[in-house]
């Protein structure tokens, strides 16, 4: 979830020049031949994609303030009520879904309250009826994690800002929540326990 978090804060020239030098063995100098830029190009794109990273927000709304727009957030999902649900996204919010090929996933971040609102309340009609949601500690934060068939399908983070949901991150690729395999999740407490039949997916 976090490597998620830090490539979406990145520009995509930004990516091509940090992700292969930093994560993987490259050279400068290798990258700009692959890019067609120079090395010194690739090298100050690498460093201002490690400025975003560092710039990086912490998230400042308490956990209970979060804890509570989750829980209405996963009821208004419930009801596929599209009114309420733009109530709490953010007008420029953004959704990004990971489903690292072996799930579906939209290819692209949805942008915008309104569209997020509307694609959330479609695929909550679109989804098994025994899918769960479960409240759940997600990145040391109050987040959703879907259960279906015993199995965890979907894990999602919040980050909050002003009472409004500001991004949701979205893991539905099958090997990355295995933290939550066994349904218990990262944090324990009242919300933890909390779950409804709803039907949205990721």
């Amino acid at each position: 979830m976090a490597f998620l978090v830090a490539l979406e804060s990145m520009t995509p020239a930004q990516r091509v020049a940090l992700i292969p030098h930093d994560v993987f063995p490259y050279s400068f100098t290798e990258i700009a031949e692959i890019t067609g830029r120079t090395p010194l190009a690739c090298r100050q794109l690498a460093s201002s994609a490690r400025r975003r990273i560092r710039a990086l927000r912490p998230l400042e709304v308490p956990a209970a303030q979060q804890a509570d727009l989750v829980k209405n957030f996963r009821r208004a999902w419930e009801a596929q009520d599209i009114g309420t649900l733009i109530g709490l996204l953010d007008p420029d919010a953004t959704f990004t879904a990971d489903g690292g090929g072996l799930a579906k996933a939209a290819l692209h971040p949805v942008e915008g309250g309104v569209r997020i609102a509307h694609c959330l309340a479609a695929l909550a009609g679109r989804t098994p009826a025994d899918l769960v949601i479960l409240e759940r500690t997600v990145n040391g934060r109050p987040g959703l994690m879907a259960r279906w068939e015993g199995a965890t399908v979907a894990v999602y983070a919040f980050d909050v800002v002003d009472d409004r949901s500001k991004s949701i991150w979205a893991v539905r690729n099958p090997e990355k929540p295995r933290p939550w395999t066994g349904g218990g999740g990262e944090g324990t407490g009242p919300a933890d326990a909390a779950s409804s039949p709803v039907r949205p997916g990721g």
